[in-house]
């Protein structure tokens, strides 16, 4: 090549087109269509592909696909997809073996009716925290949520917001979820790390919550209390040992592979599945996370071909000219990956496109890399949150539409509450707690 992809390039504005081609072709069709999933991420990384690698007629198209390729396979992103595969393995085993399932009736146990709110938020954060995924807890807790509405006699928009709200603290906490990966991976930072720094202001925010969910009145029914048997407490296992050793610093690789070995242990001596149904749930486990890994690749070669031409380098330095301190620096982040997630309503590619980005304005201004990832994830969690086109929301509310409740979306987001605190939290977290690493 004549410029190596690793040197400075010169800053580029147009270098920036194949951004905006992506934004524009997903979110002018999404708008057009009335519905953000009727177009596939990958095509529309796949199209601003098209035009990057078209763009700058002086370097060959050889080069510049060989570049791309390289992109594509760059460490962290190889890396990244390895633990997605592990995680969606994982998720798909303690699934089958009935953990999701014990954990909503051990909850549901130890809730009065009187704190249903609180209660079904609680057991939301906890189920979202177990398996990684908002998108999977809304969908097995709404439809429980929405059996109680009639039972309990209260309104549904606000004990479907409870479930929204749980979910979406856990998909920011787990250290299984997507959105934690991609944040930790881009900044090269621990899950630890990164864990223990969101919770200095995700846990307070979640309590806040939570008070404001008691304080909103019990039900006016009643409802059997669930029985909690030994064998649904066990289930609950694989859960609690692979939070235990994130917490402890374990290595995630091996703590997801351990985490699979038990699922499978405990699926196998359960009666749960067999040998063969093991297989096919470890398959349906990666076959679930292909998407996100074709755009954590596609999107990794599209930024190698950006950088190359100049646009990462235009950007940062549009950047720093309104950027003079590292408090200014994490605000910077947050607006960059809050303005992704906004027009591509997913919080994953929104982190797997900002975070490179984020993590070269961290160097540049010594920032602390933990708080980086803390800030990526937390941000397009809170813009996920509150978007009425987002999956979470639209998941909620058509759950709810086929058992014939009118819930729209502008409702739940009235009832939300979490997202909102949450992003009160990360502003002041932000603005009162910078810290310079050193040079």
């Amino acid at each position: 090549m004549k410029q190596n992809e690793s040197s400075s390039p010169r800053p580029s504005c147009l270098a920036l087109l194949p951004f905006f081609v992506f934004l524009a072709f997903y979110l002018g069709i999404s708008v057009w269509a009335g519905d953000f999933y009727k177009v596939p991420m990958p095509v529309a990384f796949l199209v601003a592909t098209m035009v990057a690698l078209f763009q700058n007629r002086s370097r060959k198209l050889d080069e510049k696909v060989e570049l791309f390729a390289k992109s594509m396979g760059e460490t962290n992103i190889m890396i990244m997809c390895l633990i997605f595969i592990l995680s969606g393995i994982f998720a798909a085993l303690a699934k089958g073996m009935g953990a999701v399932d014990a954990a909503v009736a051990v909850s549901r146990a130890l809730i009065p009716d009187r704190l249903i709110l609180g209660g079904t938020f609680i057991v939301s954060c906890l189920i979202s925290l177990a398996i990684g995924t908002s998108c999977g807890t809304i969908a097995g807790l709404t439809p429980i949520a929405v059996g109680l509405v009639d039972q309990l006699a209260i309104n549904p928009a606000l004990l479907i917001g409870c479930v929204i709200g749980g979910a979406m603290f856990g998909d920011n906490m787990s250290i299984i979820s997507d959105t934690t990966i991609a944040a930790t991976r881009t900044q090269g930072v621990e899950m630890r790390d990164k864990f223990l720094s969101n919770l200095r202001f995700a846990l307070p925010t979640a309590l806040v919550t939570l008070a404001c969910y008691l304080c909103q009145g019990g039900t006016q029914g009643a409802m059997a209390p669930a029985q909690v048997t030994w064998r649904q407490v066990i289930l609950l296992v694989p859960y609690v040992l692979v939070l235990a050793g994130a917490l402890a610093g374990m290595n995630v690789m091996l703590l997801l592979i351990f985490g699979c070995l038990v699922a499978t242990g405990i699926g196998l001596g359960s009666g749960a599945f067999d040998l063969w149904s093991g297989f096919s749930l470890m398959s349906e486990g990666m076959s679930g996370m292909c998407e996100t890994i074709i755009v954590a690749l596609l999107a990794g070669g599209l930024l190698g071909l950006i950088r190359y031409a100049g646009g990462i380098s235009f950007l940062i330095q549009k950047i720093e000219q309104s950027i003079q301190s590292p408090r200014a620096a994490e605000f910077g982040v947050a607006l960059l990956v809050g303005f992704v997630n906004l027009f591509t309503a997913n919080n994953t590619v929104a982190i797997v496109v900002a975070g490179p980005i984020a993590a070269e304005i961290s160097q540049r201004f010594h920032c602390q890399p933990k708080r980086i990832a803390s800030i990526l994830d937390t941000a397009s969690c809170v813009i996920q949150g509150i978007i009425p086109y987002g999956a979470q929301i639209l998941i909620a509310s058509g759950i709810a539409k086929t058992a014939g409740l009118k819930v729209t979306a502008l409702e739940l987001l009235v009832h939300l509450r979490y997202p909102q605190l949450l992003a009160l939290a990360l502003m002041l977290y932000i603005a009162f707690g910078t810290k310079k690493t050193a040079k």
